[in-house]
């Protein structure tokens, strides 16, 4: 699909939601695509388990809307460098396209800056927000300490698949158009950027993630004005892929807090 000039690839699950269901909007980070996304799509759209075992049905999920962001996975290369308020715009034009009136937005990696930035974009549009994995840290803004610390996630906390997955799309994305998105992203000021969001918001990393620290993700939390931090133990950065299950309970559960207003009200684990 094409918006802004941009041209992208959407993925979607249950077009119509359940009732009382939210849609999800899934955004993958630099040099990726929505792949490494995949499990969660498929454990968001599927709903709660609990829920379709007593209904005795495997639907009952939401709507689910997954992203391979222009310039990724082998999707046609702008010609020049795009901003995150840029693809956050794309994104919001393709979701009119498509009907999409409410959504939680879920950002991973530098796709939690593509998330912020849809939410202060269109707050009519993004009810709740979650980031897992967040860069980028202000006390870390390094392009060779994150590519150091990307090295140690692959090697010690993520299982083969999943750096198959990882390294498969860096390969198919290029290096060329990495470098000319890494300092859009090295440059994003998230830590003042989250404190314009109004609607509440959830900062996720997995317990082993060398690059989310824990200390700056319950900073973001704390600077959010209705934020909540979780954690899932033993899981990497890419901790969506490693844990799906955890992750879609979690935000599940931090969602119908959220609604009922008490999500910043402790922490949230799988």
């Amino acid at each position: 699909m094409t918006a802004n000039g941009l041209t992208g690839r959407l993925y979607t699950s249950n077009e119509a939601s359940s009732a009382g269901q939210p849609a999800y909007v899934l955004l993958h980070g630099i040099g990726v695509s929505h792949r490494y996304l995949a499990r969660l799509h498929v454990e968001l759209a599927g709903g709660p388990k609990e829920q379709n075992q007593q209904a005795g049905r495997a639907e009952g999920g939401a709507a689910v809307y997954s992203f391979d962001l222009p310039g990724f996975d082998g999707t046609p290369r702008p010609r020049r460098q795009v901003t995150v308020g840029e693809y956050a715009a794309f994104v919001a034009a393709v979701l009119a396209e498509y009907g999409v009136e409410s959504c939680i937005v879920v950002g991973h990696s530098m796709g939690v800056q593509f998330a912020v930035e849809l939410a202060l974009l269109a707050p009519g549009l993004v009810t709740r927000t979650v980031l897992m994995g967040p860069v980028v840290d202000p006390e870390r803004r390094s392009a060779a300490w994150h590519g150091l610390a990307l090295t140690r996630d692959s090697l010690f906390s993520e299982p083969p698949l999943t750096n198959a997955v990882v390294f498969t799309d860096y390969f198919r994305t290029g290096i060329r158009w990495y470098l000319t998105e890494l300092p859009v992203m090295m440059e994003y000021p998230l830590d003042s950027r989250i404190r314009g969001v109004a609607q509440p918001v959830l900062v996720l990393r997995g317990g082993r993630d060398p690059i989310a620290r824990r200390p700056w993700c319950q900073l973001l939390a704390a600077q959010a004005p209705d934020g909540a931090f979780a954690e899932v133990p033993g899981c990497g950065h890419v901790v969506q892929d490693t844990a799906p299950e955890d992750v879609a309970r979690i935000i599940r559960r931090w969602a119908g807090a959220a609604a009922e207003g008490s999500a910043a009200a402790g922490g949230f684990t799988a």
